[in-house]
């Protein structure tokens, strides 16, 4: 049998996440100086060997502040997917297994929801409970729970049909072992696109809103924060803008190759 060729959208997303996971990692072996040193004397400092991406307007270090905001912005995405996935499991699970009041109950809430943009009610959760790094992650993960809950509700319909659930059924098996071990695993392959894809979504949000002030909060970095502070510098500090939007579109398009990729396997 001929070995099957990897493909192309897997090299190409995999080497655009590899920057990402590289200055992250950079990040947290503490690389290079402080993002959070400070240096009236280095102000808006054009890229050079000493400062390989710039300073900004205080001065600091822009390679070492995209460091640092990569390594939030990962986090923060996978976080947030993560709750995403176990809330949106579980709705799933129960409406597409159960049915009746449950998958009535659940999908209304659910679509209840994702009748309204995603970002203003992130927004409208973080301005309640105050900008912090938890907050933004369990409200970007509330927002988002709903998309899985569907796909999970969509595949769970179709596997609960077939022979070999009917006859662990037939059996006596309880409907939780059944989902544990039958439902579940298979359910999970299918939704994995959309996993990859919900990372992509979830760090666009979470970019924008720390762009507006309810994301990430100084000290720490992120993408969005580091394009917000540098909107009064397009002009004359352009690396301000150019290098975090670089990375942030590195990101975005990894995780969307990978997608492609996964889906081409289908």
């Amino acid at each position: 049998m001929p070995k099957k060729k990897i493909s192309p959208y897997y090299i190409v997303g995999g080497a655009f996440l590899a920057v990402i996971i590289i200055a992250c990692i950079l990040s947290l072996l503490g690389v290079g100086p402080s993002p959070l040193k400070t240096n009236s004397a280095d102000k808006l400092l054009p890229p050079s060997a000493s400062h390989l991406m710039g300073t900004d307007n205080m001065g600091r270090d822009l390679f070492a502040r995209v460091l640092s905001a990569s390594k939030y912005t990962l986090l923060i995405s996978v976080a947030g997917v993560s709750v995403a996935l176990v809330l949106g499991t579980i709705a799933g699970m129960l409406a597409g297994y159960f049915g009746g009041i449950w998958d009535r109950i659940i999908m209304l809430l659910g679509n209840s929801i994702m009748c309204f943009p995603g970002i203003l009610l992130a927004l409208m959760a973080v301005a309640v409970w105050g900008p912090s790094l938890f907050n933004v992650i369990w409200a970007l993960g509330l927002v988002f729970a709903p998309t899985f809950a569907r796909v999970y509700r969509t595949e769970v319909i179709k596997i609960k049909e077939r022979d070999y659930i009917l006859n662990a059924k037939i059996l006596g098996v309880k409907p939780l072992r059944i989902i544990a071990v039958h439902i579940f695993p298979n359910a999970f392959t299918q939704i994995i696109p959309a996993v990859v894809i919900g990372l992509a979504n979830m760090t666009l949000s979470e970019s924008a809103m720390s762009y507006i002030g309810l994301g990430v909060q100084p000290p720490k970095a992120s993408y969005g924060k580091i394009l917000s502070d540098a909107q009064s510098y397009i002009s004359t500090a352009p690396w301000l803008i150019i290098f975090p939007s670089l990375m942030l579109v590195i990101y975005i398009l990894g995780l969307y190759f990978i997608s492609e990729g996964i889906r081409g396997d289908r």
